[in-house]
């Protein structure tokens, strides 16, 4: 009793090292803390927690969206997140994340086409949203098994959500 270890007496190598090692890991943290808080103000990322279209201008390559979105005939019942968003709770939130880091590392790095295209998992929410609002008039339209193929709503209604829309968002462009 009463003795000490001499590996873990304060300035032993050991000591220094695990010291050097704690310092070092929360200025690691401290810096990628700060670099992210910067990049969400930077960016106006809380915007995107919101319903509202504008916020979606943030990134320069969406401007052209959401003036065809504002000349669409969709323009006054639906907003961006009604139609490129699952309707489910966990599925808006989930698809939300996705898009927020896979868009923010391409525009980070500038590792995208240009017009932006619509990738095809995101190309599936969006066709998803088209029944959902309107599925009272689509019934007939609807495969007769499940998982039978479809024709996409906007393979005859390119217009709707955004009128003269960029070449790249619809159908297999």
């Amino acid at each position: 009793m009463g003795q000490t270890d001499a590996r873990s007496e304060p300035g032993t190598p050991r000591v220094r090292m695990v010291s050097r090692l704690s310092l070092l890991s929360f200025a690691a943290v401290g810096v990628l803390a700060g670099l992210g808080g910067f990049t969400l103000h930077y960016g106006d990322g809380l915007s995107y927690l919101s319903n509202d279209p504008v916020s979606c201008t943030n990134c320069h390559v969406m401007q052209e969206h959401f003036d065809a979105w504002a000349k669409s005939s969709h323009h006054g019942v639906a907003t961006c997140n009604d139609c490129h968003l699952p309707h489910d709770f966990l599925g808006k939130w989930i698809t939300k994340s996705d898009n927020g880091f896979f868009h923010s590392l391409a525009f980070t790095t500038n590792d995208f086409h240009e017009p932006i295209r619509i990738k095809e998992r995101n190309r599936r929410v969006t066709q998803a949203a088209c029944l959902h609002c309107h599925q009272d008039y689509v019934n007939n339209l609807l495969p007769t098994r499940e998982g039978g193929e479809m024709q996409l709503c906007v393979h005859c209604h390119s217009d709707v959500g955004h009128a003269g829309r960029p070449k790249g968002y619809g159908p297999r462009e």
